[in-house]
């Protein structure tokens, strides 16, 4: 089984905090598309007899596109590759793009679960954050896709500057109250070159406070635990059976395509990526030609990955998992993890190694000190 990822890169304008690959123009949207069609049938040959049950549109602001141009993204996709008759379509969608009429078109065209990018029900952090929505739109997006959507995410950010507690637990609760099964929960990440990057520099912004946002996070769990929500994977909480199957296979190191401008892919071996410009990927494909970079995986790689990637989840790092060798051997791994067990960040049981609720705050560090 495998997935697939489609980036669309346009959005209505730029949120200080993202650093994903993205145009605020729409000139391009229709030669854009009609690479994106081409794209699907040049790469259909990477998952090499792979079910799909996976298809993820992701951007950027896959809502801006028209219906016209998701069924034809569809039906692409279905021509080309064996896709199941119950596979999981994520569509992303912000709240001002949510209409009854689109949430209908969305859902006859086959979309079975939306994301929803709200990440704050506070009008002064959205202004902050400079989203393209407002916090009424946040409430009535919700309070229209749950007529037409059981399967339901939504974003939220932490740690912002002026975010207290008691907003967080608002913005939490708001969720909960709304029966909405799934959330993706996020620390708010100054990223290099973004505008929220230069804001602080030029102290025009406080900058983020990682205490707070360890506070939040903490919080964070324990509110979403007494909800009954799973804490499946270090920034995903979701109701019995609502677990996202598409990034969870990603967690598990499934195969995936993935198709538009800086676009990752995997099969198993092979990672690679698109390149993170509009204009010479359209010229690539229109010239026959994968505008992508490559890189064959070692097999310490592949170890790696696999550390830092099920480490993240609740099911944890299994030791049946690793081909141990010479060179990588389960000894060494232990030994590695044993400092992070005896002060309570990592639990071992069953030849398996699972983060504890302190060490959930260290998760990528410790990971990375586990590497081969």
């Amino acid at each position: 089984m495998a997935g697939i990822y489609i980036h669309i890169p346009f959005c209505r304008q730029a949120c200080h905090y993202c650093n994903f690959h993205f145009a605020t123009s729409l000139h391009y949207i229709e030669d854009l598309m009609k690479a994106l069609l081409k794209e699907i049938t040049l790469q259909k040959g990477f998952l090499v007899d792979e079910t799909v049950e996976t298809i993820y549109f992701g951007g950027g602001t896959p809502s801006l596109l028209s219906i016209e141009d998701l069924h034809a993204i569809l039906s692409t996709l279905n021509k080309n590759f064996k896709v199941t008759d119950d596979a999981e379509i994520t569509f992303e969608a912000n709240p001002d793009d949510i209409t009854e009429e689109k949430l209908v078109e969305w859902k006859k065209a086959g979309v079975t679960r939306l994301s929803i990018g709200v990440q704050s029900f506070f009008e002064e952090d959205l202004k902050w954050m400079n989203r393209a929505h407002n916090a009424g739109q946040a409430i009535l997006s919700l309070h229209l896709a749950i007529k037409y959507f059981d399967n339901i995410t939504i974003d939220l950010i932490y740690g912002l500057p002026d975010l207290t507690n008691e907003k967080w637990k608002h913005n939490v609760d708001t969720a909960i109250s709304l029966g909405i099964p799934h959330l993706s929960c996020y620390a708010l990440t100054v990223e290099p070159k973004t505008p929220l990057d230069k804001m602080i520099k030029l102290n025009k912004s406080k900058d983020v406070n990682p205490d707070k946002q360890s506070e939040q996070f903490l919080l964070l769990m324990e509110w979403l635990a007494e909800a009954g929500y799973e804490h499946y994977e270090i920034s995903n909480f979701a109701k019995p059976e609502f677990r996202s199957r598409h990034n969870s296979s990603y967690w598990q190191g499934k195969k995936y395509l993935g198709l538009g401008p800086s676009a990752h892919s995997f099969n198993g071996k092979e990672r690679q990526w698109n390149i993170s410009n509009n204009n010479a990927y359209i010229n690539s494909i229109n010239e026959n030609k994968m505008p992508a970079e490559k890189e064959i995986l070692t097999e310490t790689q592949r170890v790696n990955e696999y550390i830092m990637t099920s480490l993240r989840t609740m099911e944890g790092l299994k030791f049946e998992h690793i081909q141990f060798t010479e060179v990588m051997t389960k000894v060494e791994l232990l030994k590695k993890s044993q400092r992070f067990i005896n002060s309570g960040l990592l639990s071992f049981q069953n030849d398996t190694l699972i983060l504890t609720i302190e060490g959930k705050l260290l998760a990528d560090g410790i990971a990375s000190d586990l590497f081969f």
